[in-house]
């Protein structure tokens, strides 16, 4: 029945001729794969959506990407034709990743702004990766730096594109506004532990940034063991593979521990030196590789 009363309702007052004429129907219907009925359904479910909200909830404004502007539309028409009252869509430009993919849940890549799906480290990291090509226009939308601060950060950038000025600046003030100065000064301690090798960073992490940056790097809850050594560490981290190749990885400089290169495999693992106090090791193995070591019962 409440299939049948939407067809009878809202669906009644959605014109085909309209639908069909979307750019993105249109795109979807001479593709190869063709557009199934649940596609072309959906922004007639959209729109019921809006339908519904403004009707339970007095929402008169549906906020999307400019991707969305035909089932924003199709919104205003079928909530202006049933109700009268007029309603508002605001489209913004759309935020697709470094590799020029769309961001969001279906995608698998949303950025949010929830501690607990997007740590303060990880939201700053996704802002200072981001290229020339976009920085300027971000800084334009995610924050509220003057237009004139913004052009000479940029001009200051052009001198010295080797710092990531605008980069890290972007990323300093969207963490701050999300996540407060704590957040940002927590993104920070995480950087430098995670891509500087900063020991007091490491040591002065809280148990929520530890298992924040376990989300971003592997990582490995060992036993120590009397006489381990850091080959033994390595392999049960899986950190390097079985058999000679693995033991001159080491021998060949490629590891590092707490940012200190360590080039015998035999060496015994001390407390203090290999260990920090806090009881985690970080391991770099090569350039990018990064474990997170967590000793149990020490």
């Amino acid at each position: 029945e409440p299939l049948l009363r939407f067809l009878g309702g809202a669906a009644g007052r959605l014109r085909m001729g309209t639908l069909l004429s979307r750019q993105s129907c249109q795109a979807r219907l001479s593709s190869a794969e063709g557009m199934s009925l649940a596609e072309f359904l959906y922004p007639a479910l959209q729109a019921y959506d809006f339908l519904h909200l403004h009707r339970h909830h007095g929402c008169r404004i549906q906020l999307g990407g400019h991707d969305q502007m035909g089932n924003i539309m199709s919104g205003y028409e079928l909530v202006t034709k049933m109700t009268g009252t007029d309603v508002f869509g605001i489209t913004v430009p759309l935020i697709t990743s470094t590799t020029g993919d769309k961001l969001g849940k279906t995608a698998g890549n949303a950025v949010w702004l929830n501690r607990d799906k997007t740590s303060p480290f990880e939201l700053y990291q996704f802002f200072v990766r981001q290229q020339d090509n976009v920085v300027e226009k971000y800084l334009k939308l995610f924050t509220f730096l003057p237009l004139e601060e913004i052009a000479h950060i940029m001009e200051m950038h052009a001198k010295e594109p080797e710092k990531w000025g605008p980069q890290k600046r972007l990323a300093a003030e969207v963490t701050k506004l999300v996540h407060g100065r704590e957040g940002l000064e927590s993104a920070k301690r995480c950087t430098k532990a995670l891509y500087y090798s900063s020991v007091e960073a490491l040591e002065e992490m809280s148990d929520q940034e530890l298992e924040e940056l376990f989300r971003q790097a592997t990582s490995a809850e060992l036993m120590l063991e009397p006489g381990m050594t850091v080959l033994d560490l390595c392999r049960k981290a899986n950190a390097i593979p079985d058999g000679p190749s693995g033991y001159r990885k080491i021998t060949d400089g490629g590891v590092s521990i707490n940012g200190n290169r360590v080039t015998n495999p035999e060496t015994v693992l001390i407390l203090g030196q290999h260990i920090l106090k806090n009881g985690v090791s970080l391991l770099r193995v090569g350039k990018k590789n990064y474990y997170i070591i967590k000793w149990l019962q020490l």
